[in-house]
């Protein structure tokens, strides 16, 4: 945790660094409404450098320069170094690294062994190792304790133009199903703070379809060691499908149930 908290506390101040000036950054597109800015690939080089300098071993996979090391790998970084990038450069300061840490395991499944997500605007780290417990900076997080979902406040994300019909479609349809039955839906643009926000009981739940592994790989543990529930919407692996639900015990099942039902009825 250490290796991972020296690295993120080096990235973020380049980050806000660069948010301050976020008006003179040059920003390409990488398809519909995603964008990838300087401070991006800047960060994710800091990241990738002060990572293999303490492990030098290990392998990664990352948002911007993907999949690198040996494919044989016991270890793996999975980072984005800058989950956010649409609220980063419209001046939003909602917007976080996310490293999560992979072991492959002697009968070649893979696990999740810790996850870090930092916050820099607002000096927020969420940190997990597995079987020790979730926290934010020094403060231990449990999830949310409410059971009744006309209580709770769930988190999104919107498919945006690139989406596929189906996907597009299953999000109305679980939108339009969950709308009349909770107290709010919160869509605020940075998968890895959504699920760290159910860590922390903040959210009562999260569920969004085809996100990327390095979005969810940190948030996952965290939910977890919270003692939480994160998993497919389906029996799948989120890592392998991108579609996750993150809930505390209590509503998680309904959540689950609800997001499926959405997928099945069309047919994504």
């Amino acid at each position: 945790m250490t290796v991972m908290a020296n690295a993120a506390h080096k990235a973020g101040r380049r980050l806000l660094r660069d948010f301050a000036e976020v008006e003179q950054l040059q920003v390409s597109v990488k398809g519909p409404s995603d964008f990838v800015s300087q401070a991006d690939m800047r960060a994710e080089q800091t990241l990738k450098e002060e990572l293999a300098k303490a492990r030098p071993g290990y392998a990664f996979l990352m948002e911007e320069s993907g999949a690198s090391g040996s494919e044989n790998w016991t270890w793996r970084w999975v980072v984005d170094p800058l989950d956010g990038t649409t609220n980063f450069l419209h001046g939003m300061p909602h917007w976080a690294i996310s490293i999560g840490l992979e072991r492959r395991l002697a009968d070649g499944t893979v696990e999740v062994h810790a996850g870090l997500v930092y916050a820099p605007a607002v000096d927020e780290m969420f940190w997990a190792e597995k079987g020790t417990g979730a926290f934010m900076n020094e403060r231990r997080l449990r999830v949310s304790a409410r059971r009744e979902i006309h209580e709770a406040v769930f988190a999104t994300g919107i498919p945006f133009a690139a989406a596929s019909a189906a996907r597009r479609n299953a999000f109305s349809r679980t939108l339009a199903a969950l709308m009349p039955q909770v107290a709010g839906i919160r869509r605020f643009g940075a998968a890895s703070l959504d699920l760290a926000w159910v860590a922390h009981g903040r959210f009562d739940g999260y569920w969004e379809l085809s996100i990327k592994p390095w979005d969810i790989c940190a948030g996952l543990i965290l939910v977890k060691e919270a003692g939480g529930y994160a998993t497919d919407v389906e029996q799948g692996d989120p890592l392998e499908t991108g579609n996750v639900v993150a809930a505390n015990p209590h509503l998680h099942a309904k959540l689950r149930e609800v997001a499926a039902e959405g997928m099945s009825r069309a047919g994504a």
